[in-house]
């Protein structure tokens, strides 16, 4: 039986004092809509990086000298106003904090759907939307996005072991080259298909991940739903063919190290 608490007059009160209230932060973020706009937002951080670093990758077809030097100067963001690579540190803090955010708060909205409707599954077909066409959408959404999550986590390790850390004995690495180290990844045919695959995941779950961010922040009318669509589509596609002309470019001679 459990203890029971007594006031200071010895009579035992009828009801337990109320637990302090949890910060508002704290309890919004406890809600599905709370993990859902902190889905949204930190993914909309997280793709700010992919074009940000996309579009830092295409002074590879400026030369190697325009992509070293590209890579240099992000340790020197801030200027004399703050030491050397610690902005870029503090970016990159940031960013691994939006990845665990983006991927415990999908976690746990996966977790509070399957409490409150444990019987309703994707996998078994049962419908838990009244619209088939909607039901259709959801699934396919939710199966991509299931696999496309870890096949990024992993390709991102994987990334960064290669072209960052130089820890693959496979790839002639050389710190402060990036142009050199890129085309020496991509030269690999087994790397440059597997880029290859990673991207194409990759743009898949961005295209879901936008189209589910909009609705997550109440941007849902049917009269705006087919643009919602065409412009996660022209996103998508537009990341993916920006990624994946690094390796066909490489792979074609295009980029390639001067002998």
């Amino acid at each position: 039986m459990a203890a029971t608490t007594t006031s200071r007059s010895g009579v035992t009160p009828l009801r337990s004092q109320p637990r302090r209230p949890l910060p508002w932060p704290i309890q919004f973020y406890r809600s599905a809509v709370g993990k859902k706009w902190v889905m949204a937002i930190t993914g909309f951080m997280l793709l700010g990086f992919i074009i940000t670093h996309m579009l830092g990758n295409f002074k590879a077809y400026l030369g190697p000298e325009d992509l070293n030097v590209y890579g240099e100067s992000l340790r020197d963001l801030g200027g004399h106003l703050v030491p050397r690579t610690h902005l870029l540190w503090i970016m990159r803090a940031g960013l691994a904090g939006a990845f665990a955010l983006h991927i415990f708060s999908a976690y746990s909205l996966v977790h509070l759907g399957r409490k409150a409707n444990p019987k309703a599954s994707f996998v078994s077909g049962q419908k838990s939307y009244a619209d088939d066409q909607n039901f259709v959408a959801a699934n396919f959404a939710s199966r991509t996005m299931r696999w496309t999550g870890p096949i990024i986590l992993l390709y991102l390790f994987y990334h960064l072991a290669d072209l960052t850390w130089g820890w693959w004995p496979w790839v002639e690495y050389h710190r402060g080259y990036p142009y050199e180290n890129l085309v020496s990844s991509l030269d690999n045919w087994p790397i440059a298909v597997l880029y290859i695959a990673a991207n194409t995941a990759l743009a898949v779950h961005i295209y879901h991940g936008i189209w589910s961010a909009f609705q997550s922040m109440g941007v849902n009318n049917p009269r705006i739903n087919a643009a919602r669509k065409q412009i996660s589509g022209a996103i998508a596609g537009a990341i993916l063919i920006g990624n994946l002309s690094f390796p066909i470019m490489v792979q074609a001679g295009v980029l390639e190290v001067a002998s």
